[in-house]
């Protein structure tokens, strides 16, 4: 599928939006990751965007330690580029301020994810055994079961070193 787009920087403007992707995608304003909640409407991140679709894509990120987590990526027309495009921007930015490690988290039901990412070279750094447990304490909507009827348990850390 061809879609043009480009990707901007996020701006102040479009936290409204992005409070309503996180609601729609992921069911409240907050993700759990690494037993901690991550307000992603309130980091910085990037947009894609058409002349006549705003938000095609959406990727958050929170810079700590002098590593980056990508917090959130979204890629709302599938196989077009978008998430490369905006995972892209994120190793800029991460780069940009001096990291050396971006990383994330996803669930073991996740297997596009775990697909894409291993795709652009990000490697499984960790896995956390029943850790969706502890994040059901910190946000009960989280469902048993994932995608594909897979039973929702781990959480799967990638890593990827940037220079």
């Amino acid at each position: 599928m061809t879609v043009d787009f480009l990707v901007r920087d996020l701006m102040e403007a479009d936290r409204p939006w992005v409070l309503d992707v996180l609601v729609r995608e992921w069911g409240a304003e907050f993700i759990v990751s690494r037993g901690r909640r991550v307000f992603p409407a309130r980091l910085p991140g990037f947009i894609a965007e058409s002349t006549s679709q705003k938000g095609l894509g959406l990727a958050t990120y929170e810079i700590r330690d002098g590593q980056c987590e990508l917090a959130t990526l979204d890629a709302l027309a599938k196989f077009s580029g978008i998430g490369t495009a905006l995972l892209e921007r994120v190793k800029g930015a991460a780069l940009r301020a001096g990291c050396r490690r971006l990383w994330l988290i996803t669930t073991n039901d996740n297997l596009d994810a775990i697909r894409f990412y291993q795709r652009r070279g990000f490697r499984i750094a960790a896995i956390y055994k029943d850790a969706l447990m502890r994040s059901r304490e910190l946000k009960p909507s989280i469902p048993a079961t994932g995608q594909h009827g897979i039973p929702l348990r781990d959480e799967i850390e990638f890593e990827m070193a940037i220079e």
